[in-house]
């Protein structure tokens, strides 16, 4: 057995289309009219009572028991794409947590909760920036040291410049 995706259920889906699109840069990857698969492997279902065989009183949007996650790399970036988007409402500012993960919560337009955070790698980055290493920068984001390593491993790999091939235009 595998899991396979994560279906929600949405009222209008064209808002919900327009809101995964604008914010996200999501589009359709597979179309079944009432349902549709999105490039990240989310799924929009309407008219979900209908399908899943519930009474459609007992829809209940807007639950606080679970959230869809989503990271990038570049959290000031989607910051300032939330800022033009003022419609969408936001459960609290950004904030840093404990970790040292900036993130915010967002409701989708039925009230799915969403949180976007920036990669755990990118704190991982800022931190090494910053001069810290590979334990120091452990102990501050609350990750393992192998983790930790992996992402010092990617930063340097990354931070490293072109090698050319001789012989090779």
């Amino acid at each position: 057995m595998k899991y396979c995706n994560t279906l929600i259920a949405v009222s209008d889906m064209p808002a919900s289309l327009q809101f995964y699109k604008d914010l996200f840069g999501l589009d359709i990857a597979v179309d079944l009219g009432w349902c549709k698969a999105l490039t990240c492997g989310l799924t929009l279902q309407e008219h979900f009572d209908e399908i899943a065989g519930f009474p459609a009183e007992t829809m209940r949007y807007r639950s606080n028991t679970m959230e869809l996650y989503f990271e990038t790399e570049d959290f000031e970036s989607f910051i300032a794409l939330l800022d033009a988007h003022p419609e969408v409402e936001r459960l609290h500012a950004p904030r840093t947590y404990p970790w040292l993960q900036r993130g915010i919560h967002i409701f989708d337009p039925d009230g799915h909760l969403i949180e976007v955070s920036e990669s755990m790698y990118s704190v991982a980055c800022r931190q090494f920036d910053a001069g810290k290493d590979i334990e120091e920068t452990a102990r501050l984001t609350q990750h393992p040291i192998h983790v930790v390593q992996a992402w010092h491993s990617q930063y340097l790999q990354a931070a490293a410049p072109d090698v050319s091939i001789c012989g090779t235009d």
